[in-house]
């Protein structure tokens, strides 16, 4: 496996806690979007990034600047794979609409992205995060569907892992 590296977004501490999860099971660092640097995108080769949802399906605040950090390093030939956190029943018309807004920042960036998941699965009414019928990442509603959430998350590994 190449270099990864799980980098998140989290204002309660639930997409944190995921984050640091995925990252004992890849045996790889989870870094707070705060700390993310020009030098820590190069020095990693697969870069797997988490947010949570806020008000009409935002980015986490701490995003912003990490988008930005994104947008200006040079991901040609890297992979990436984000999660997301959501409230799939408050607001099932922007269920992780934050994962759709990281991808739009960078989906034209030269990274490849791996890791779509079939929306069977979920209740929501919309999403950002939806791309030609599948969400670009891995959502997770650890609020409403948290009996789901370790299952989703084995099975989200078991797809991406040999990509990275």
């Amino acid at each position: 496996m190449n270099s990864t590296i799980i980098i998140y977004g989290s204002s309660t501490g639930t997409c944190e806690a995921i984050a640091e999860k995925i990252a004992s099971k890849l045996d790889c660092e989870a870094l707070n979007v705060q700390d993310l640097t020009a030098d820590i995108i190069d020095a990693h080769q697969n870069l797997i990034l988490g947010t949570s949802t806020w008000g009409a399906g935002e980015l986490q605040d701490d995003w912003y600047d990490g988008l930005k950090t994104l947008q200006d390093a040079d991901l040609s030939g890297k992979t990436v794979a984000i999660f997301g956190c959501g409230d799939c029943e408050s607001y099932s018309d922007t269920f992780v609409g934050g994962m759709g807004e990281l991808y739009n920042g960078i989906k034209d960036s030269g990274a490849r992205f791996i890791g779509s998941v079939a929306t069977d699965d979920y209740v929501f009414d919309d999403s950002e995060a939806v791309i030609d019928g599948k969400f670009i990442g891995l959502p997770l509603d650890d609020i409403n569907e948290d009996d789901k959430t370790d299952t989703r998350i084995e099975e989200w590994l078991s797809v991406i892992s040999p990509e990275l």
